[in-house]
């Protein structure tokens, strides 16, 4: 087996994922079995009770585990799920070996850092290579080189190297900055990150250097230098328009090729083929028009800034959909607090509206607000889990005549909760254990013949991901369906609503999921609810 690291430099958010699900993408196109694995450096157990503003988008993955979004990132690009095996909290490494410990596994050893924390890590490493029989294990380093919480990572990596020679490669990805006031990339950074690397044991085989433009030879010849790679081993990685061209940039560079000369293993060409029609698609000629979506959320604000990373995998659903239908899409993200404070007027006329994910009676007003403004003005709505609640409490207020409707989450006291509290999971919150206890992962449901759900998935069974404690309060059931909300799929376990939507004599679409459809989607398969809405917003540009 044989693994390749990759760390990151100078600064967060420079791409490591993007990196090693296009080298994984690269390595499997050809012919090798690859397996990706994150560590991530906070001491959560998972990342299910982060704030996604914190962290940004939590990815749920089918078996339920709650983990950072570039094991989504690995999804997408592999075209294969992934699970707890495949990411690792250095809280779940302590937490191990903590537990292991009071239970006298080390056998009165005195139990310390190194090489106690170091051992469990690298047998996660192997643990996940076994499982999956890779060739090669992928292993993306959470942070930054230097940052004291990912240091056991890179001392394992160090350790693994010294045990396996010939066996581990290091790939580092850092950033290459062009100051406006200078006008040229500055290689500095770079050099004092890998010094960083150097200082820990640890010599980096490959630079994948970040950038707004292609390197130059100087560059190419200052990284040599001073970084101590070979120039062909520094890997130009420019900003481009879209991720999905990162594979096709690294192997116009030839990095699987120099990648498996290193590992002494056979080298072959990777099919790109179907990657190579997905960037065809994506920038063939659109239909000039251009699909307005509004989104309502309460997960856009950090300061003075507006953050995309809180509803990532939604954000790639919706790219995904527009290669599909052809059209240009652009988003307009609304923060549901400013709806309740300046009113609904202020999402405008947009083509089609989604009320995403979402916990709590913050903003939940100005999303409830929403999703009434859109059922009224005919606008396409797709509401996502939070989004689907949200809009069953709109319909009982605006149809059933309930003022009071709401869901138990934010009003315990209503006399109409329209959206309670799941039985199971009562006993969980009288715990106040909140952490991995939620209905997680996939989930079977039946769909409704007949009805826009059924022609949507064109079958009568369907899977999605579920992360949710809240559901539909079947109490009230009749008064929704004697007013017109049809209930189009239910759970096959536990019989719970899980599709809810208008008929299109009513509204062109008006759809809510309780599952999370944009966790399963992806640039080769995009989910056909999100081609359905998108295709259906696209209908209400031509009546403009």
């Amino acid at each position: 087996m044989k693994y390749i690291f990759i760390s990151g430099g100078v600064i967060s958010g420079i791409g490591k994922g993007i990196t090693a699900a296009s080298i994984s993408l690269l390595l499997k196109q050809a012919g090798y079995r690859v397996a990706p694995l994150k560590f991530e450096n906070y001491l959560n157990l998972d990342a299910g009770t982060i704030n996604p503003i914190e962290h940004g988008d939590v990815f749920l993955c089918e078996d339920g585990t709650e983990a950072d979004m570039d094991i989504g990132t690995y999804e997408k690009f592999l075209n294969e799920d992934m699970g707890k095996d495949n990411f690792v909290t250095i809280g779940e490494i302590y937490k191990t070996v903590i537990d292991r410990e009071r239970r006298f596994e080390y056998k009165g050893e005195d139990v310390e850092a190194i090489p106690h924390i170091t051992n469990e890590i690298i047998d996660r490493i192997n643990l996940l290579g076994k499982k999956k029989k890779a060739d090669i294990v992928v292993i993306e380093l959470g942070g930054t080189a230097g940052e004291y919480q990912n240091i056991f990572y890179y001392e394992a990596s160090r350790i693994l190297t010294l045990k396996n020679p010939g066996d581990v490669i290091h790939v580092h990805v850092s950033y290459v900055p062009t100051p406006n006031h200078l006008g040229e990339p500055k290689t500095k950074p770079t050099q004092l990150s890998v010094r960083t690397l150097n200082s820990m044991g640890i010599q980096p085989d490959f630079i994948v250097a970040r950038s707004e433009k292609l390197l130059d030879k100087r560059r190419i010849e200052r990284f040599a230098l001073f970084c101590n790679v070979q120039p062909e081993n520094i890997i130009s990685n420019p900003d481009v328009s879209h991720p999905y061209e990162v594979p096709l940039i690294l192997e116009k560079q030839q990095i699987a090729e120099k990648i498996l000369n290193k590992f002494k293993l056979k080298v072959v060409e990777p099919d790109l083929t179907d990657w190579k029609k997905l960037i065809e698609k994506i920038y063939s000629k659109k239909s000039g028009k251009v699909i307005n979506i509004a989104i309502v959320g309460k997960y856009f604000g950090t300061g003075d800034y507006q953050l995309r990373d809180s509803y990532a995998a939604l954000f790639d659903a919706l790219n995904h959909g527009a290669f599909e239908v052809g059209a240009e899409v652009k988003t307009h993200w609304i923060d549901a607090e400013k709806v309740e404070k300046h009113g609904v007027e202020i999402i405008g006329k947009p083509d089609g509206l989604i009320v995403p994910i979402g916990w709590g009676e913050r903003g939940a007003e100005g999303m409830i607000s929403a999703a009434s403004y859109a059922r009224k003005n005919n606008i396409p709505y797709l509401g996502l889990c939070y989004g689907m609640q949200l809009a069953v409490i709109a319909f009982a207020r605006d149809i059933l005549g309930w003022p009071d409707a709401n869901t138990n989450e934010n009003n315990s006291k209503t006399k109409h909760p329209v959206i309670h509290l799941m039985p199971a999971q009562k006993k969980y919150m009288d715990k106040r254990s909140y952490g991995g206890t939620m209905r997680l992962g996939n989930w079977d449901a039946k769909i409704k013949k007949g009805t826009k759900a059924f022609q949507i998935y064109g079958k009568e069974e369907t899977s999605e991901r579920h992360r949710h404690r809240y559901e539909f309060n079947d109490e009230f059931k009749q008064d929704f369906e004697k007013n017109g909300l049809i209930i189009s799929a239910r759970s096959n376990i536990e019989n719970l609503a899980e599709i809810i939507e208008l008929p299109e004599s009513t509204h062109p679409f008006y759809f809510g999921t309780q599952g999370h459809p944009e966790y399963k989607s992806r640039p080769l398969q995009p989910h056909p609810i999100f081609v359905a809405f998108l295709r259906a917003c696209e209908k209400m540009t031509n009546h403009k």
